[in-house]
């Protein structure tokens, strides 16, 4: 029968140490992950660069990551192009691009006029920021209005910086 009791972490750590290359592999493969992601986020149109990632390169292909659904269709666009590229230049056994998505990928635009921020509960919510000028609109709107579009308008009126 097999010994399957947990290891203290560190012996783990102590062993590691003394087979340094595993080490030196784990630290090569993360940098050819980093170089990767860095060169085809320098392929990308700026509005995909924010949101996808290099996850992983084995065995010729490459895994990418993106948080949607809707990215990953405008990613398919762009995936021809990087494939050539990459292909050409730095890596000529590459064989392959997969799309992954990830819903738990924090979106951070770096647009101010709109935030998109990841809820705990999977949902995505968008926040838009309004000007001052249609601020004060919306609220001459809801002077105007119904009770029921008087508050929506409000609302509204409450995104304003």
């Amino acid at each position: 029968m097999k010994n399957n009791s947990p290891y203290m972490i560190f012996n783990i750590f102590e062993k590691l140490l003394k087979s340094s290359k595993i080490l030196q592999n784990i630290q090569h493969n993360i940098n050819v992950i980093i170089e990767l992601n860095n060169i085809v986020n320098n392929l990308l149109p700026f509005e995909i660069r924010q949101v996808c990632r290099v996850v992983n390169y084995r065995n010729n292909v490459i895994l990418i990551e993106v948080p949607t659904a809707v990215w990953l269709f405008r990613f398919n666009y762009e995936k021809k192009n990087i494939f050539f590229v990459l292909k050409k230049t730095i890596l000529p056994s590459l064989s392959l691009i997969n799309i992954k998505i990830n819903p738990n990928l924090i979106l951070k635009t770096k647009n101010t006029s709109i935030n998109v921020i990841y809820n705990q509960k999977t949902k995505i919510i968008k926040t838009q920021k309004i000007s001052t000028k249609t601020a004060k609109q919306l609220l001459m709107l809801a002077k105007k209005s119904p009770k029921c579009l008087k508050e929506k308008f409000e609302r509204l009126a409450a995104l304003a910086d």
